[in-house]
């Protein structure tokens, strides 16, 4: 299972970041999601949100951790990374809030294999997906795959 293996990927670079960056990513996307309810979601990629400095002010730190994980940037502008065989995008945290009304300091953090990562709840998610929903760029171009999880998450 392909989510299985992200999600191991996500280990991996979430233990160099908590070692290098001292942070604990938040794990997001339909991989996040995938962990929370536990429900298949064929994710493509791992989406990770850091803190803005990273973004922002410490971008090349961020970068180089990534190069050494065995990373190339790929995309500047939406800060994704591949390997070959893992595409990464990141996002910083603090945009959860003007976003979604998403508390990115009340996130329940996780440990797994001596990792630290934070996940979003059920409901955080609902409003995620639903704020999603009105952006039309993402309405097209995943083929109404927001509108599904929305549908398995309001069941929950």
């Amino acid at each position: 299972m392909k989510s299985d293996y992200l999600y191991t990927e996500f280990l991996n670079v979430s233990r160099k970041l908590n070692q290098k960056l001292k942070i604990a990513p938040v794990l997001y996307g339909s991989l996040g999601l995938e962990k929370v309810i536990e429900v298949e979601f064929s994710p493509q990629d791992i989406d990770i949100l850091v803190p803005l400095r990273f973004i922002k002010n410490e971008w090349q730190t961020l970068k180089e951790t990534m190069e050494e994980l065995g990373y190339t940037l790929v995309d500047l502008h939406e800060h994704k990374f591949v390997n070959g065989k893992v595409e990464i995008g990141y996002s910083f945290e603090e945009d959860l809030k003007p976003f979604a009304g998403v508390n990115y300091e009340d996130l329940k953090e996780m440990y797994d294999d001596g990792v630290s990562y934070r996940l979003l709840s059920v409901e955080d998610y609902l409003n995620v997906y639903k704020r999603a929903l009105k952006d039309g760029y993402r309405r097209t171009k995943n083929n109404n795959k927001d509108l599904k999880k929305i549908e398995v998450l309001e069941n929950l």
